[in-house]
C-alpha cells in the first residue's frame, strides 16, 4: 500500500547510504528539510565553520525554532522525527547554511548542504517560504532571468564545492528546483562535472532564451523533473523538457506539497503525464506569460 516520505522513513530510515545511495525519494525528504530554520544552529556558508549532525540539532534547548513556518509545522516535525529515528540520516553533517531575506531585491534565497555518510554532498535550496518577498520574487522569476536568487544559487554551488570536493547532488522543491537547474547549467566547468543528479520537485522552469544561453543540454542528462498530477507551478515555462508525473493523495494546487507524494516501497507511484485538462490550462498560462 503507498504511503508518504513519511512512511519511506520508518521502513528505510535505518539503512545506512552506504548500503542502499541516495535515490528520488531522499531527495524530497532533504529537499523539504531545508525548509527548517537553521539559523544560528547551522553554520553560515559565509564563515566555513564546522559542521553539525541532525541528532545534535535535535538536542539543542531551542530546537523548535527551526519549525517557525506555522504553515507546514505538524508535517515539518514529523519529517524531522522521522529522520532522526534511523542511522540513514540520524548522523548526517549539516554545514553552509545560509537565509537572505533582501526587501528592497525581492529576493528571499536559503541553502544548505548536507554531508552524507557515503561522503556524497546533497546541496538544498529552499522554496518560496511564509515571507511576502518570496512570493514576490516568484512572480519577477516568470519575467526577470537572472533574479537575485538565482546569482546567489551560483555563487553558493561554487564557493561550497570549492571547500567540499566530493561528488554533490543539487536539489530543491518549488522555486529551489528551479534554482538548482540554474546552479547547475552556471556553475563553473570543472564543478559540473562533479554533479551526480539535480532535483527539481515541482520546480518552475525558464524561458526558451534562457536555456539557450546557459547550455542547458551541458546538464540535461542529470536533471531530475519530478511532478504531481496535477502541477501548474512546475509547468511553467515546460513544453519540450522530460519530467516524471507522480501520484498525489490531494487534489488541484495542493498536490504542490511534496508530503502529498505517494510513495510505495523506496520509489515514488509513477502515472502516466499531467492531466489532460491540467495540460490546457498550463498551456494557456505559458503562452500569456511568453507573449
Amino acid at each position: 500500500m503507498a504511503g508518504t516520505v513519511i512512511e519511506y522513513l520508518q521502513k528505510y530510515g535505518d539503512i545506512s547510504f552506504r548500503e542502499k545511495p541516495l535515490n528520488d525519494v531522499d531527495s524530497l525528504a532533504l529537499c523539504q528539510l531545508s525548509y527548517l530554520k537553521f539559523d544560528g544552529m547551522v553554520s553560515d556558508v559565509r564563515h566555513n565553520g564546522p559542521s553539525v549532525t541532525l541528532r545534535e540539532i535535535a538536542e539543542r534547548p531551542d530546537v523548535d525554532k527551526l519549525f517557525g513556518d506555522v504553515r507546514f509545522e505538524k508535517e515539518n516535525r514529523a519529517l524531522f522525527e522521522g529522520m532522526l529515528s534511523g542511522r540513514r540520516f540520524r548522523d548526517m553533517k549539516l554545514n553552509c547554511y545560509i537565509n537572505l531575506v533582501e526587501k528592497e531585491w525581492e529576493t528571499q534565497f536559503s541553502a544548505i548542504t548536507f554531508i552524507l555518510d557515503d561522503g556524497t554532498l546533497f546541496l538544498a535550496f529552499r522554496g518560496t517560504d511564509e515571507t511576502i518577498i518570496g512570493w514576490k520574487e516568484d512572480f519577477n522569476m516568470a519575467f526577470l532571468s537572472p533574479v537575485p536568487g538565482q546569482e546567489y544559487s551560483v555563487k553558493y554551488v561554487n564557493m561550497v564545492t570549492g571547500w567540499l570536493h566530493q561528488p554533490f547532488y543539487i536539489g530543491g522543491h518549488s522555486k529551489g528546483g528551479n534554482l538548482a537547474v540554474y546552479s547547475g547549467m552556471k556553475c563553473a566547468p570543472f564543478v559540473q562535472k562533479r554533479i551526480q543528479k539535480i532535483y527539481s520537485l515541482d520546480g518552475p522552469g525558464f524561458r526558451p532564451e534562457v536555456l539557450k544561453e546557459c547550455h542547458y543540454n551541458a546538464i540535461e542528462g542529470k536533471v531530475v523533473k519530478l511532478l504531481p498530477h496535477s502541477s501548474m507551478i512546475g509547468m511553467i515555462f515546460e513544453r519540450d523538457i522530460h519530467y516524471r508525473v507522480v501520484e498525489s493523495n490531494s487534489h488541484g494546487l495542493l498536490q504542490h506539497d511534496p508530503f502529498s507524494w505517494l510513495v510505495e516501497e523506496d520509489h515514488f507511484v509513477d502515472v502516466g503525464d499531467i492531466y489532460e485538462s491540467q495540460k490546457i490550462m498550463n498551456e494557456a498560462l505559458n503562452e500569456w506569460i511568453l507573449s
